[in-house]
């Protein structure tokens, strides 16, 4: 799979306090060799951090675009 292919969600218009939801809930429902590829207005740190807790080795994480106005991220499910 290219690095830019997945499903692609761009969260800049959704209410903040909904993103992290919306973006668990997708990613739980890939299969192992799947990617999302998230659209922010901010880098993802806590996002990050977010997934390292709950998905520890079962996610691969690329920065595929680093601000200043949008950062994009492929998160794919590994295992």
């Amino acid at each position: 799979m290219a690095e830019t292919q997945g499903l692609i969600l761009d969260v800049r218009p959704m209410i903040p306090m909904m993103r992290h939801r919306k973006i668990f809930r997708l990613f739980d429902a890939l299969e192992p060799g799947e990617a999302l590829v998230l659209i922010n207005d901010h880098e993802p740190k806590a996002l990050h951090r977010q997934f390292t807790a709950y998905w520890e080795n079962r996610f691969s994480w690329k920065m595929l675009e680093e601000g200043p106005e949008v950062w994009r991220v492929r998160i794919e499910r590994t295992a």
